[in-house]
């Protein structure tokens, strides 16, 4: 599997970031790790780890604060550890799976790499840098663990994957897209601007950005509730509404797949 690898180096409104991206034929695939006032957000990945490593060699930070558990952002953790005698934040019900030899599908082992085991701390529900207070604040919905950090001082959410992109058009299987509404509802009650994301970068009018992210999932929700109510099964509600196939469906064998978003709905409204 021949992956071309790269790496850009920057800064955005004092937060300096360092962006490693994987690409193979038509699917590239980018994540950053963020340093903020001695606050190192993600670790980046294992097999970016010439880029990021080198990043956090000369960083300058007291401690690491995880977004959530998947290896894109935890695969640098295990060197972190190694070398730095400094604190590793993680949500609680992750540490045990991260202390372990990383278990996840072939096609991200070659993408993101083997994630090393390592040990964490249980994240605090708020914490405090050299010149700030910050809110931990629960998003599930990407993954069941996931957390976005807000600078109270600057106003600068760190939203790990709770972004990405304002029209999502795939999903990963474990992904609920009623629990990323709720999580989106739940960030915009905060005072906060700019939106660092770990796949966007940063995110122009951010908090604007957010709200045409929401309202684009509560639009594909109510036509979801819809369609079904019509008679259509999920398949075919997936065909009207996602007729494009994406090149991330076949690699990863249908972990990534629009069909996830529609039934994501269906399984949330069974339980109303």
């Amino acid at each position: 599997m021949l992956l071309k690898k790269k790496s850009t180096l920057g800064e955005k409104n004092g937060v300096s970031y360092v962006n490693g991206q994987v690409r193979f034929q038509s699917v590239s695939l980018n994540v950053y790790s963020y340093l903020v006032d001695g606050v190192l957000i993600d670790t980046g990945a294992q097999s970016l780890h010439t880029f990021f490593e080198s990043f956090i060699d000369v960083a300058d930070f007291d401690q690491v604060m995880i977004t959530h558990f998947h290896e894109d952002h935890t695969g640098c953790a295990a060197y972190i550890e190694k070398t730095r005698n400094l604190p590793i934040f993680l949500d609680e019900k992750s540490i045990e799976y991260c202390g372990q030899k990383a278990d996840y599908p072939i096609y991200r082992q070659l993408f993101w790499g083997r994630r090393k085991p390592f040990h964490a701390q249980a994240m605090p529900k708020t914490f405090s840098s050299r010149n700030a207070g910050w809110d931990v604040i629960d998003t599930p919905g990407h993954a069941h663990d996931h957390k976005a950090f807000l600078n109270r001082e600057t106003g600068q959410l760190f939203t790990g994957d709770l972004f990405v992109s304002e029209k999502t058009k795939v999903a990963l299987a474990e992904e609920s897209i009623p629990q990323i509404i709720q999580s989106l509802e739940k960030v915009m009650m905060y005072d906060f601007q700019d939106v660092f994301c770990n796949h966007a970068g940063f995110v122009e009018n951010g908090r604007e950005a957010l709200i045409r992210k929401l309202d684009y999932l509560l639009s594909i929700q109510q036509q979801v509730l819809i369609l079904h109510k019509e008679g259509n099964q999920a398949e075919v509600i997936c065909e009207k509404l996602f007729p494009k196939k994406y090149p991330i469906y076949k690699l990863s064998g249908g972990e990534w797949n629009s069909l996830h978003i529609v039934t994501s709905i269906l399984k949330e409204k069974e339980y109303d």
